[in-house]
């Protein structure tokens, strides 16, 4: 199937009519427009993870685990770590979207210089073909009434060819030669002015059809472009979730280090304060000195009275 292309398809039956050409600009002005929204689209993502890097930066600097110790201690040092890392990476990610974002501003505002120089040549040729075409249908009236004169004056003497006034006579004719002579002079104006519009046709046909190859190429260009670049920005994206993986990956190896009852024997390695308990607390009785076992104290009986 043969592709359809702007050359075969924006044109129009009156000469003095633009509007093929003016479909074609604006469609490449949308596209234009198009660039510009992924543009921004792109740098405040870029804004976004710059932010979330920040934020996630000052996140790992504050306290975590600060009195934890042994394996435990060591698997959250690694967490606060690779969070540092992931925010490093989303800097970067940021960076790398900003980067990004420049190329679609540079090649939008190529394609608009290139475009530039193109349509001032594409509007003198329409502003000189609408005023060709003007000044030739001005001739054009300009010789019909003249034909229209000359009919009329050419049947004035037809009319009074009988006539026996030689003076009148003599009169009409040098009028119908007249009238013969204006419209040979408006009939070779229209015929010259015709001749030098087909050349401006012809002119602008040809600068036409170099436009819409030109302004195909640039829609072409435009749309494998913005194509790329944003797959590239997706590539981006997921290279993000790869290496944030693989920083957490490392927190997970830590954690899998991380042994429950090791830590327990840790402790109480470090801060043991012993391996015995208190002894029981014993009753010692006043009155006897001696030292009773565990228990409830015995009844106090008052001395026997002696009668």
């Amino acid at each position: 199937m043969k592709n359809l292309r702007f050359k075969d398809f924006f044109w129009n039956t009156d000469l003095t009519s633009t509007g093929g050409y003016d479909a074609i600009i604006l469609y490449l002005n949308d596209g234009r427009r198009t660039c510009k929204e992924v543009e921004d689209f792109m740098k405040a993502r870029a804004s976004i993870e710059e932010k979330y890097a920040k934020d996630l930066l000052g996140l790992s600097k504050k306290v975590c685990g600060h009195n934890e110790m042994n394996t435990l201690k060591k698997s959250l040092d690694m967490f606060k770590l690779q969070t540092e890392h992931v925010s490093l990476s989303h800097l970067q990610l940021a960076h790398g979207m900003r980067e990004e974002a420049k190329k679609v501003e540079e090649f939008r505002e190529k394609q608009k210089e290139l475009r530039k120089k193109l349509e001032q040549q594409m509007d003198a040729l329409h502003k000189q073909k609408t005023s060709q075409f003007k000044k030739t249908m001005d001739t054009k009236k300009t010789y019909e009434q003249k034909c229209r004169d000359k009919e009329e004056a050419d049947q004035n003497v037809n009319r009074n060819a009988n006539t026996n006034n030689t003076k009148q006579i003599e009169k009409l004719y040098a009028k119908a030669q007249q009238a013969k002579q204006n419209a040979e002079e408006a009939d070779r104006l229209y015929q010259q002015n015709v001749t030098t519009l087909g050349k401006v046709r012809d002119d602008w046909l040809k600068e036409h059809i170099k436009a819409c190859e030109m302004f195909e190429k640039q829609a072409m260009e435009r749309i494998n472009f913005l194509r790329n670049i944003v797959w590239t920005h997706l590539n981006q994206l997921s290279q993000q979730c790869v290496n944030s993986d693989e920083l957490y990956e490392e927190v997970r190896k830590s954690l899998e280090q991380c042994d429950v009852q090791e830590d327990i024997e840790h402790f109480i390695n470090l801060r043991r304060t012993g391996d015995k308990p208190p002894a029981p607390v014993v009753y010692e009785n006043f009155y006897s000195g001696q030292k009773s076992p565990a228990g409830p104290p015995p009844s106090r009986l008052p001395p026997p009275v002696t009668r």
